[in-house]
């Protein structure tokens, strides 16, 4: 796993570019300028057009424009919400939340423009199954260009990307994360989770866009309501410390983030960075897959659904990441409070860093740092060495927010030493490791390699061969709560006991609404490709990928960032493209559109047959 993992970050090193953000701010700012300032049209005319002012029950199509915008955000209101943000605020401090609103404000404008082009050229030809995306925009323009053979290829080469983030981000990222938060609180295997859910999606996708649209109709309104309140409640008790949290916001966005407590630091490069990268995850502005859903709405105005697909990015990010983000930030959650108070277990001494050697089955050597004693174990016949340290008894707030331990906890300690980390701009470092509780002798933690030649922590690697070592910070351990868990952690601090249940029924719906929309999204990629018949066969496979992401091989979140990062900088690297190619025809149908509505040619129906 460690060798896939690796290649997966070196080829995200290379989609996940700065200029490629660049990019796609450009592009999210030129059609803002193009259009006319478009998110101001969403915010006024696409609310009219969702609540049916425009509806024309003749126009063809499957779904309303509600049920549209409700599949499409049960896509992005999901697990990105309440698990993505989380992970940017975590690694990129309270910077990460300036570029999250950069993206949310951009994204109104990518998403209006892509959807328009979706719509311009879907295939209606079964009216009350349309079928329509990125892949039908380039094939079907192309064509009229006499190029089909190119856009024939560029479509397949969109949906290969969108079936790799269908089934990572859009499915095995949230089941790996639901899995995580229902063993924290239930203690129940996240295998049984994965069971449970792949029955529940494989239930409403069989009825295809028609029971997706209906189910999201309802669901997404109350997970939204449900999620605000909760966030609301947590903030009405620390209003004193919004303020500041705003000012951190601000400031980190463009400064290093300060280190302290459990968080390590985060470079304003770094929450640019993953700012931008959950942003981009959790509303999927420019990613190309919104517009499947939206292709499904009942409208004879294409431009009409590129207004409303306007709505998601500020529902999705404006709105939720926001509230997420100030839960985990106004509660302290980010640093667990002030020094030792905010740890779960505390070392009676600060156990040594020491450093390890071993060769892999190539003959290479290799070298890294674990924390504790160098304990050998034996895996799969290859001895493996990791730290190994007595388990510490949990603190009185630990036990209050998370419980005893549990085994196969994951928990870090934090280390200085060695120089200016780059990533966190600090010389700090996290040491991650497992509880392991066995039957027959004494609980202990078993420690994760720090690879000295890791290109995570160059910064280290000079002190390979010299006598610094790195000291952990305090003798404090830390329950490494990651995604949702964090989230939760969140709100346990307001609502001792109240934040873990809340978030896991949350995590359900917004889990379940986006795999069931993600799944229609893929299935369309199976369309284009293979044709109808194998549909069948692929929700077979994406039902179980569900049950596979929680079966523990994936286990960090690292690890299910990786996956989730690799569709989603694929899926852009495709469409961004396809959205430049065509933006001057999805522009020019934009002003024709708001020119007609202006002159009056566009009639109200409010749902009445003509």
């Amino acid at each position: 796993m460690d060798r896939f993992n690796n290649a997966l970050e070196t080829v995200n090193g290379y989609i996940w570019t700065d200029w490629m953000l660049y990019i796609l701010l450009a592009t999210g700012l030129l059609f803002t300028l193009w259009s006319g300032i478009c998110q101001f049209r969403a915010l006024t005319h696409g609310v009219a057009v969702t609540s049916g002012k425009y509806d024309d029950p003749d126009d063809p199509g499957a779904i309303s424009h509600f049920q549209a915008l409700s599949a499409a955000l049960s896509a992005t209101v999901g697990i990105g919400n309440i698990g993505g943000v989380a992970i940017a605020i975590a690694i990129g401090g309270p910077g990460a939340v300036f570029w999250m609103w950069i993206i949310g404000i951009v994204g109104m404008a990518l998403k209006s423009t892509e959807v328009t082009q979706s719509m311009l050229f879907r295939n209606t030809d079964d009216p009350d199954n349309p079928h329509g995306g990125p892949m039908f925009v380039v094939a079907e323009g192309m064509k009229r260009w006499g190029l089909g053979a190119i856009g024939q290829f560029i479509g397949v080469l969109f949906c290969l990307t969108l079936l790799i983030s269908a089934v990572t981000g859009g499915n095995m990222f949230q089941a790996w994360n639901v899995g995580d938060i229902t063993r924290e609180a239930t203690n129940l295997p996240e295998w049984m989770t994965g069971l449970a859910l792949a029955i529940i999606v494989a239930l409403v996708i069989i009825g295809g866009i028609k029971r997706i649209g209906s189910v999201a109709g309802v669901l997404v309104p109350f997970m939204c309501v449900l999620y605000v309140v909760i966030a609301l409640a947590v903030l009405s008790f620390n209003l004193g410390v919004i303020p500041d949290v705003f000012a951190s916001i601000f400031t980190a966005a463009f400064n290093p983030s300060e280190a302290g407590g459990a968080f390590i630091g985060g470079a304003a490069g770094t929450a640019f960075l993953w700012g931008m990268k959950r942003a981009l995850f959790s509303s999927e502005s420019g990613q190309g897959s919104s517009p499947i859903a939206h292709s499904a709405a009942q409208t004879g105005e294409p431009v009409s659904e590129g207004v409303v697909a306007g709505l998601e990015p500020f529902i999705d990010t404006i709105v939720v990441c926001t509230l997420t983000a100030l839960v985990i930030l106004s509660t302290g959650a980010l640093t667990r409070g002030d020094g030792m108070e905010g740890a779960d277990g505390v070392f009676t001494s600060s156990p040594p860093v020491s450093l390890v050697h071993w060769q892999d089955e190539e003959g290479i050597d290799h070298r890294a740092w674990v924390l504790g004693t160098p304990h050998e174990f034996n895996i799969d016949g290859e001895p493996i060495t990791y730290g190994h340290t007595e388990l510490p008894e949990r603190t009185e707030a630990g036990l209050e927010l998370g419980g005893p331990w549990v085994d196969s906890d994951n928990v870090f300690s934090i280390a200085a030493g060695g120089g200016l980390n780059e990533a966190t701009a600090s010389n700090r470092v996290m040491l991650t490791g497992t509880v392991i509780i066995p039957e027959a002798s004494a609980s202990y933690v078993r420690w994760d390699k720090i690879h000295v030649n890791d290109s995570e922590v160059d910064h280290w690697r000079a002190m390979a061969n010299s006598d610094e070592r790195p000291e952990l910070v305090e003798p404090a351990l830390y329950e490494d709560y990651m995604g949702a868990t964090l989230t939760a952690y969140a709100i346990n601090r307001q609502f001792p006991g109240v934040g873990t249940w809340l978030i896991l029924i949350a995590s359900w719906l917004f889990a379940i609404s986006t795999m069931i929309s993600w799944s229609y999204y893929g299935e369309q990629g199976i369309v284009f490709l293979l044709g109808e018949w194998a549909v069948g066969a692929y929700k077979i496979i994406y039902c179980a990928l569900i049950v596979v992401a929680t079966a523990g091989i994936v286990t960090t979140t690292k690890e299910i960032g990786n996956l989730s990062d690799l569709g989603t900088g694929l899926m852009l690297w495709v469409n961004i493209p396809i959205m430049l190619i065509f933006g001057g025809t999805a522009m020019a149908a934009w002003h024709g559109y708001f020119g007609r509505l202006k002159r009056g040619e566009i009639k109200r129906h409010d749902g009445k047959r003509n």
